[in-house]
């Protein structure tokens, strides 16, 4: 396989000539490789890197790079050279022979190389972000109430600064609005706002928009954008997420109800660890499956998968509530913030007994704890367990069922009329029972065609005979005797019907079940699965299956009964017999031989194995009956001890970790070869908290989730409290006050204000934990509220306004661009919660992953559209129009909102279909292009503007007009 090396080394000829030219290009392409450098794509196979000095010095399995001074001797010009197949770089297309010489030359010089990594300690703790968390003094400044206006008015005395004056009251409504709820005000909003005297009118609104439930709706988003969650799987096969809406539900929903940080970070790590009793917070789970889900790897690379995997959700987990890159030392210990490689591995080893998938919970807690009633019931009575089926208060439950059991059920037989092999067997009757014999393929399929003389029909019985005939005496003709009835299906034929009728089965029970193999598998749908009978071979068992609704039989009706083997190995039935019933359902089931011999016997002198399994039974039936009884449970995708799959590819038997796997601590961060187990644990940097979890590591896995949560959680974690104050404020003003708010290490942004960032992530903190005080905190800052225009004076001292002498202008994000659009339309839908809405039509699939076509969706098809936080976000097929906006890409964290210009940018503003659409639907609703204006613009025109617009409208039509409006720079950025 020939090796290849990173495109970084193109540049390396150039470090010779200027230190600055190495820092205008090369540090930025390193700084975020230092993000990139546990992708194996992206660095050499024998585990050579070149993002640093030290890497080409150690070298990888194949020895150092360069060898100083000596070019002849070094790898790295043997590959340049492409001196041989193995050995060539770049693999596509070889350096010119100028570029060559240029690297032999560095190389001969001494490969002078200007960059220096600081070694840090593992337990430094000298950044400003791992710096316990103390709550700074107020700074003095005269005539300055508000908090945070004294931090800003102090950092802008310093540059001998002055803040910019208030914005005038449309302005800020807009402003607030967009902020709060991501939608604009209503014209008689902003009118009522303009006139209102009160001095507290701008309080009040804040209030009120914290109330509404527009404002989770609008939060939610930038949640969902921190973590990369969409609805989709990514990667190759690009399965929907059918159900992980209702994690953006609870999302929206905690925001709304001012969900204190902590237990909001304690329920998504571990709701069902540390919330037991509130079943429905089981959605919150959702957020362990909020990233990348490679299906392909799962089926086919497990060990890979499990360790990518983890690898994703550490690095989500640890990026979004703590603001850290703890995967960077995923190959080696962080080469800039003071994380080892332990902690990265013990942070992996958390994750290690749970996978992703549909999870079912109930959304009532009544009916909760009674769905867990039974299932323990019913557990109970598959494990035999005395010490629960015996006791007093399920012996009057079994009497009860005794009571209403009455005398055995009578069975009549079918009567045959045909049965074939499809797969070569003989099939011959003798009497009652059908035989099969010849061949023995490796699977088969019964097909029995049989009338039965009974007017209607309640279930079926599947009698297998143990017969000398067979191996072990049967009743399966396997070596072993036994058999595998994967799939009992029947269909009734009315006489004269164009097409059968297939019966649907309630409930299935056998008088014995293999371990894993019990009879409702044979009715679930899934081929893999079925009912067999080891290691009772050599008798014979009977299965029962009872129908949804008793079958009435009309004259010549005939009953077709399949029978499917489909386990591998000739798990065949050898003997068998088919038999119909009339009587109650409930009353039919299947009866293990010492439950049926209780029934016969006096109740005081049963033996306690006759009294177990008739309570056994009796329990049994009762428990399926009440659970049948109940709500189906909700859905959510997440992560779990317990969870299904495989989605859409084939609904079956949840996959389940039994205990969590063992997390190996990785050479190089490569697959085979570990170097030790880890322990569950944290982070040993931040000192004032025990890193490792020794407790929790050896006890259920929910603990060690539920261990992190408490640690994320702790109000002593200074990078916690420092994160959320970051982000919260980063969407007010669209910037952090560390610019880069999830990454608080060093190859991260400095605090332009580090007293304020602490004294906003102490009061989040110590004020229990509200964001709704957070955001009314900001929002009435006279910072958060100056006007946003631009100042030549203040500008020339401090340019990129990193100070905020006046307020920061912002373009709508895509989400805030469409629901603008559609409220000024009137088309916006306001319902909360549910199904996102599909705006894309579904075509066939490529491995796996459907076609989507964005441009064929109706938008006329709805008279309203839902706000875009419940757009259905499919994550490797993005919607075109939103992408040209910079929705992020969701295979990736998106902790903030890339800010392009662009001409397709442009033409798809005044093209696309949704704009086209809505431009029209605006058109419609206006007799001049006065009204246009107020509505889209919240304003008057003036008179030059109503001039110019009067004469396009009356050329161009009034929807082209509307066009240009929602295309028109006051309507797309907010001020």
């Amino acid at each position: 396989m020939k090796r290849t090396l990173p495109v970084v080394i193109l540049f390396a000829a150039s470090l010779a000539h200027a230190d600055d030219l190495f820092t205008s290009k090369i540090e930025p392409l390193l700084k975020q490789r230092c993000y990139e450098c546990h992708s194996h794509e992206k660095k050499m196979k024998a585990g050579l890197t070149l993002d640093s000095r030290s890497g080409w010095e150690e070298g990888g399995d194949s020895g150092p790079a360069i060898v100083v001074g000596k070019p002849e001797e070094s790898l790295l010009i043997k590959m340049v050279r492409w001196s041989d197949d193995d050995h060539q770089m770049p693999p596509k297309e070889k350096l010119s022979s100028a570029e060559i010489a240029l690297l032999e030359a560095w190389v001969k010089q001494g490969a002078p190389d200007p960059r220096v990594i600081v070694k840090t300690r593992p337990n430094a703790t000298d950044w400003w972000s791992l710096k316990p968390l103390v709550k700074p003094k107020l700074p003095d400044v005269a005539d300055v109430g508000h908090p945070v206006d004294r931090f800003i008015r102090a950092r802008l005395a310093e540059r001998k600064l002055t803040p910019s004056p208030a914005a005038d009251r449309r302005t800020l409504i807009r402003r607030v609005f967009y902020d709060l709820h991501g939608l604009p005000p209503s014209l008689a909003e902003v009118e009522a706002f303009e006139k209102d005297s009160d001095t507290q009118a701008y309080e009040h609104l804040v209030d009120r928009l914290l109330a509404s439930p527009r404002h989770g709706e609008r939060w939610a988003r930038h949640w969902l954008d921190t973590i990369h969650f969409a609805e989709t799987h990514g990667c190759g096969h690009d399965l929907p997420r059918d159900h992980a809406w209702r994690y953006r539900d609870y999302v929206i929903e905690s925001l709304n109800n001012d969900k204190p940080w902590s237990r909001f970070v304690r329920e998504q790590l571990a709701a069902d660890r540390l919330f037991p009793e509130e079943p429905r917070l089981i959605a919150a789970l959702g957020f362990l499956g909020a990233g990348v889900f490679d299906h392909s790897a799962f089926q086919t690379a497990p060990m890979n998968f499990d360790y990518l995997d983890r690898d994703d959700l550490v690095t989500q987990t640890m990026a979004a509530f703590t603001s850290t890159t703890a995967n960077c030392a995923r190959c080696h210990a962080h080469k800039f913030d003071p994380i080892t490689q332990d902690d990265y591995y013990a942070l992996q080893a958390v994750f290690a007994g749970i996978i992703e998938g549909d999870i079912p919970f109930d959304e009532d807690t009544n009916v909760a704890q009674q769905r867990k009633r039974w299932q323990s019931l019913l557990m109970a009575a598959e494990a035999q367990d005395k010490a629960v089926l015996l006791t007093a208060e399920n012996g009057a439950l079994v009497a009860d069922w005794e009571k209403h059991q009455g005398p055995a059920v009578k069975w009549t037989t079918l009567g045959y009329e045909s049965f074939i092999s499809t797969e070569g067997a003989t099939l011959s009757h003798s009497g009652e029972v059908i035989i099969s014999s010849g061949a023995k393929p490796e699977k088969d399929t019964y097909v029995i065609t049989a009338s039965a003389p009974l007017a209607s029909i309640t279930a079926l019985r599947l009698d297998v005979i143990a017969d000398k005939s067979l191996p072990k005496d049967g009743p399966g003709r396997q070596d072993n005797g036994n058999l595998t009835v994967s799939e009992f299906e029947a269909q009734v034929f009315d006489a004269g019907a164009a097409a059968p009728v297939k019966l649907k089965f309630s409930r299935a029970t056998a008088d014995f079940n293999q371990a894993s193999y019990a009879a409702p598998a044979a009715i679930d749908g899934n081929p893999t699965t079925g009912w067999g009978i080891h290691p009772a071979v050599g008798q014979s068992h009977h299965a029962v299956f009872e129908l949804a609704a008793a079958l009435t039989l009309k004259a010549g009706a005939k009953l077709t009964i399949s029978l499917k083997q489909l386990a591998p190995q000739a798990h065949l039935v050898g003997r068998f017999k088919l038999s119909a019933t009339d009587e109650p359902a409930a009353r039919a089931s299947a009866m293990p031989a010492l439950a049926s011999a209780a029934l016969t016997t006096p109740a005081d002198k049963r033996s306690e194995p006759q009294r177990l399994a008739l309570a056994a039974h009796a329990l049994r039936l009762r428990a399926l009956d009440e659970m049948q009884k109940m709500p189906a449970p909700a859905f959510v995708y997440a992560a779990g001890r317990k969870a299904d799959v495989l989605l859409a590819v084939s609904k079956g038997t949840p996959t389940t970790v039994a205990k969590p796997k063992v997390v190996h601590k990785l050479k190089r961060g490569e697959f085979d070869k570990p170097i030790g187990d880890a322990e569950s644990g944290a982070l040993s940097a931040v000192t004032a908290l025990p890193a490792q979890f020794t407790k929790a590591h050896v006890g259920d896995e929910s603990e060690r989730r539920a261990a992190l949560a408490d640690w994320i959680a702790d109000e002593k974690n200074p990078l916690t409290w420092r994160s959320i104050a970051n982000r919260v404020w980063q969407y007010h003003f669209g910037r952090g006050i560390c610019d880069t708010p999830s990454d608080f290490g060093r190859m991260g942004g400095v605090p332009s204000h580090p007293e304020l960032l602490d004294w906003l992530a102490c009061e989040l903190r110590d004020s229990g934990g509200s964001l709704k005080h957070l955001h009314r905190l900001i929002v009435t800052s006279a910072a958060y509220r100056q006007s946003s225009e631009h100042r030549e004076d203040a500008a020339k001292l401090d340019s990129d306004n990193r100070l905020l002498w006046r307020m920061n202008r912002l373009r709508l994000d895509a989400d805030s661009y469409r629901d603008f659009v559609l409220a000024a339309a009137d088309r916006l839908d306001l319902i909360v919660g549910g199904p996102s809405e599909r705006q894309f039509i579904t075509g066939p699939a490529v491995q796996l992953t459907p076609t989507l076509d964005y441009a064929a969706y109706d938008w006329s098809a709805l008279p309203k559209h839902r706000r875009s936080i419940y757009r259905f976000v499919w994550r490797g097929v993005p919607d075109p129009f939103m992408d040209t906006l910079d929705f992020p890409d969701l295979g990736l964290l998106a902790p903030s909102r890339s800010f392009s210009a662009s001409s397709l940018q442009s033409l798809a503003l005044y093209n696309n279909s949704f704009v086209l659409h809505f431009s029209g639907e605006l058109g419609k609703q206006f007799t001049t292009p006065a009204n246009a204006v107020r509505r889209i613009l919240l304003r008057d025109a003036t008179a030059d503007e109503l001039r110019d617009f009067t004469a396009y409208a009356q050329k161009n039509g009034l929807a082209a007009l509307c066009r240009v409006l929602i295309n028109s720079n006051e309507f797309l950025f907010v001020n």
